[in-house]
């Protein structure tokens, strides 16, 4: 299992990218461990998968994930999501995420995939789901696969939710822990232990763009596979449906919603620190989706 963005993968080494792309973080604050990663075949390929991670988390949350692909002959690039990865995992800088700057670093990230191969799969989870269905809805790729997408807030109703995420922009920012138990003790290192409550709310706001775009116009990626988690506990799997079939009424693309059935209560399915059972469990069948 690679840690720490250095290991071996497959007899080559683990490349984690500098000077070579677009979506080096240059900043001085970014940490080692936080900066894109590519796996790379020594060269084009005919595959290449591009992996957007969660808020709040860096590239080496999908790291082993993209072994798997990699292994399998595909490119793999990994960027870190903006204003992430920082070496100070306390940081403040990711007050300042916005709707745009989420827009324009998908953007970037699926020009710099499609560099490293023929063909571009989109895979993300929850925040990276959320960008990875935006590129869907607005970019031709061969396939989009979206893991617990970031739609809407699980014990929030839909109809609330533009009231909330625009009340929330009017008050001041709120930091929230994840495990306010743990607090700033949260494991994986990679990660920030705790989360902006202006980012949600630029991040929802984008959601509701891609869910609104969805009932008039049709994606422009053909294959589409929004994964859901039948234990979820942070997204709303109930906007996810409805991103579906929204998309299905146009008829133009293959739609297809797979459900993550028996798992504990959880979200993060995708970071083998946090749930190494999971991550067993669930893997072999989101590569499969991947590949399918």
């Amino acid at each position: 299992m690679l840690r720490n963005g250095s290991s071996e993968c497959g007899g080559e080494p683990f490349h984690a990218m500098r000077e070579t792309s677009k979506l080096v973080a240059r900043s001085d604050e970014v940490g080692e461990t936080g900066r894109t990663i590519l796996l790379r075949h020594g060269g084009r390929t005919a595959r290449v998968c591009l992996l957007l991670h969660g808020l709040t988390a860096s590239p080496p949350q999908f790291a082993e994930f993209g072994r798997l692909l990699y292994e399998r002959g595909a490119n793999v690039l990994i960027p870190a999501l903006p204003r992430h990865g920082h070496a100070d995992r306390l940081s403040n800088v990711l007050e300042g995420l916005n709707r745009d700057e989420l827009v324009e670093f998908s953007r970037r990230a699926l020009d710099e995939a499609r560099q490293h191969g023929e063909r571009v799969t989109v895979i993300g989870f929850s925040l990276g789901g959320l960008l990875a269905l935006w590129i869907g809805q607005h970019e031709s790729v061969e396939r989009v696969v979206a893991i617990a997408p970031f739609l809407g807030i699980r014990w929030l109703p839909d109809a609330l939710g533009p009231l909330a995420a625009a009340l929330t922009l009017r008050l001041p920012n709120k930091w929230l822990w994840w495990n306010p138990f743990e607090r700033e003790r949260q494991m994986p290192a990679h990660g920030y232990p705790r989360y902006p409550t202006h980012a949600v709310a630029q991040s929802y706001h984008l959601a509701r763009e891609l869910i609104g775009d969805a009932r008039t116009t049709p994606p422009a990626t053909n294959d589409i596979v929004l994964v859901v988690n039948d234990s979820e506990m942070a997204v709303r799997n109930r906007s996810t449906r409805r991103l579906a079939v929204s998309w299905e009424a146009h008829q133009t693309a293959r739609i297809a919603i797979h459900r993550l059935r028996g798992l504990p209560p959880s979200h993060d399915v995708i970071e083998p620190l946090r749930a190494p059972k999971i991550v067993a469990r669930i893997y072999p069948e989101l590569i499969d989706l991947a590949d399918s």
